[in-house]
């Protein structure tokens, strides 16, 4: 791959600084008044739909975009990645968290060996494990059966979990295997996040999973001292083999903790920490709450957008769309943060995972070969789930700074209410926000469309919304555990795409 140093210096790159002043130029009413334009920017996958039409971008963006997806070798880095090629440079090693969610007589190689079989090994024995423990024949110390959960991890080990439990919590067949259970996570050092977490627990019926790939994270570490302490205190030093399991790559540090290494899920180097949820990581917490049979759509959902990531043409891929179109905001356009807002309060936990998927990834002020960037690159990322944001921070995004936004809806309430009586149900009424907001954002308010409605004239300016703000939209159909595994691969792919380039 012969290239210049920094994609900077392409003719690529060159030919959208150039083209960049005629965008600024225009405003997005302009470019929402070409109907042909607009269905050009409306990719639909298998029931997803994003629709891009509110980005500040022409049909020939767009295609300049694509030249640059061309001198970054997008198409080629992203087979390097699912061929198991060494992409992770710093580190020396693959980047295979594809393979986490791989079909079991799939082949994926690192270092020449198919790693697709050790992957399920680990979920067979994820499978057997939560199983023993959900219908009662693992039981603690003192007889009785393991409801609760406790997982103790900070960071990759923790933030993609989270999410993934909190979307699942209200899904009516996850909820209906999870009656009767918990699952916390322990991710602070601070000694009040252990008092939380352990609050109204009782250490009898309570499962502790120790996630540290090195079993070496000084918090992670403390935090799993403090609850084999608490585990011990209460049911003697023999119980942590029944009431501690570990998931890590380093047996030996877990059996001098005093867990069984038998009782120990491994994970590989070539799993970043921030793309592990689909490991032991995250699999085995959520089996033991929601059962393995949810969690496996979870991961056949993920694996049908990594299937679509890498043989998709990229004018209908939507992780390379939306990747794409991350660079030219933030490094063409200069909008330094992103807000994303899930009409959904199932996915309260999606933006800080993505936090950290989207800051830790690109967080970078060097090119790979350790060159300095002549641009910004990546974003601040933020959010909530709407409308609570709109009662929060819509004001600045609407009036204030240019922030571009991910607003994702879902076409179906995982609880639907029907209040009697009520002319709109819950649900539509949270989705005429969803479909409203990207319009004001787009469109906004001149002075002359206030001076029709009769607002007063020194109102005028307070009221006045310039519009000219990008956004995209992503409708999903339902948010299930397939359709959750889903939404997460699609913005672990676009991270991929804004860092290839």
């Amino acid at each position: 791959m012969a290239s210049p140093a920094l994609i900077s210096e392409t003719e690529a790159w060159k030919d959208l600084k150039a083209h960049l002043e005629g965008i600024k130029m225009t405003h997005l009413r302009e470019l929402m008044g070409d109907t042909e334009r607009c269905q050009s920017m409306m990719v639909e996958f298998d029931n997803i739909f994003l629709d891009y039409s509110r980005q500040q971008a022409s049909p020939d963006t767009i295609s300049k975009l694509y030249k640059l997806a061309d001198a970054a070798y997008l198409k080629q880095k992203i087979d390097r990645m699912y061929n198991g090629d060494h992409i992770n440079s710093t580190e020396n090693r693959s980047v295979l968290h594809v393979a986490l969610r791989a079909p079991r007589n799939s082949a994926i190689c690192s270092d020449g060996k198919n790693v697709v079989p050790d992957v399920w090994n680990v979920l067979d024995k994820i499978k057997d494990f939560s199983d023993r423990v959900r219908n009662g024949s693992w039981i603690g110390a003192t007889g009785k059966e393991l409801k609760d959960v406790i997982a103790v991890g900070i960071g990759g080990s923790f933030l993609g979990p989270l999410f993934v439990h909190t979307a699942l919590q209200t899904d009516p067949e996850a909820s209906k295997n999870a009656r009767g259970r918990e699952l916390r996570f322990l991710a602070n050092v601070d000694p009040i996040d252990v008092a939380r977490n352990i609050s109204g627990l009782n250490p009898e019926t309570t499962l502790v999973v120790v996630v540290s790939k090195t079993f070496t994270t000084a918090e992670t570490m403390l935090n799993a001292r403090t609850l084999r302490e608490w585990i011990s205190s209460a049911l003697g030093p023999s119980a942590v083999a029944k009431h501690m399991v570990a998931v890590s790559t380093n047996l030996p540090l877990v059996e001098k903790f005093g867990i069984d290494p038998n009782n120990a899920f491994a994970f590989w180097d070539w799993v970043g920490g921030r793309y592990s949820v689909c490991s032991a990581v995250g699999v085995l917490p959520l089996s033991l709450q929601y059962g393995f049979a949810v969690v496996e759509k979870f991961l056949q959902g993920a694996h049908s957008i990594d299937q679509h990531f890498s043989s998709a043409p990229f004018e209908k891929n939507i992780p390379v769309l939306l990747g794409l179109l991350s660079v030219w905001n933030v490094s063409f356009l200069g909008y330094p943060a992103r807000a994303i807002l899930p009409y959904s309060q199932a996915l309260e936990k999606l933006a800080p995972h993505i936090q950290q998927v989207s800051m830790e990834s690109n967080g970078k002020g060097v090119s790979i070969d350790g060159l300095p960037l002549p641009f910004e690159s990546g974003e601040i990322d933020f959010g909530e789930p709407g409308t609570n944001g709109q009662h929060s921070f819509y004001q600045l995004i609407h009036q204030g700074r240019v922030i571009p936004c991910d607003f994702i809806g879902v076409m179906k309430s995982q609880q639907p209410v029907y209040l009697k009586g009520e002319v709109v149900n819950n649900h539509d009424e949270l989705m005429s926000n969803f479909f409203a907001q990207p319009d004001a954002l787009t469109y906004g308010k001149t002075p002359e469309q206030l001076k029709k409605e009769n607002v007063s004239e020194h109102l005028i300016p307070h009221k006045t919304f310039t519009g000219n703000r990008p956004s995209i939209s992503i409708l999903l159909p339902t948010l299930d555990a397939y359709r959750i595994g889903q939404l997460l691969a699609i913005y672990e792919h676009r991270v991929a795409v804004q860092g290839f380039v």
